[in-house]
This record gives structure tokens, C-alpha cells and sequence, in this order.
């Protein structure tokens, strides 16, 4: 069985520093304007960039636990 730093910690780690990075950006965005959530289109585009992070999170997530405990 692999360890936590050989399973868990690349996980914790590519989402946690990634999320910073990626979050800070998106922060960034609303702060300059550069998306205004009053426009439809804006918050299609938004909405699908927060799915697409959190459901590779998810999907990852699952994906380790198929292959350590299945």
C-alpha cells in the first residue's frame, strides 16, 4: 500500500498551491472588471470555471480511491 506522500500529499498539494494560484486569479478578474456577472455570457463562463476546478477535484479524488482501496 503507498504511502500518505506517495498518494495523498501530490493531491493536497496540486489543489491546495493550484486553488491559490487559480482563485487568486479569479479574484483578480472581478476585481479589475474584467468579468461583469450582470452579463449572462460572464456568468455562463465564470460558473463553467468553477465547475471545471471543482470537478476535477472531485474527479481526482475519486479516482485515488479507486486505485488505493480497490
Amino acid at each position: 500500500m503507498l504511502s500518505f506522500f506517495d498518494s495523498w500529499f501530490p493531491f493536497i498539494y496540486l489543489y491546495v498551491v493550484g486553488g491559490i494560484f487559480f482563485f487568486s486569479g479569479i479574484y483578480l478578474i472581478r476585481k479589475m472588471g474584467a468579468i461583469d456577472l450582470t452579463i449572462k455570457r460572464h456568468r455562463k463562463w465564470y460558473r463553467i470555471m468553477l465547475f471545471g476546478f471543482f470537478y476535477f477535484v472531485a474527479l481526482h479524488f475519486i479516482l485515488i480511491i479507486a486505485a488505493l482501496y480497490f
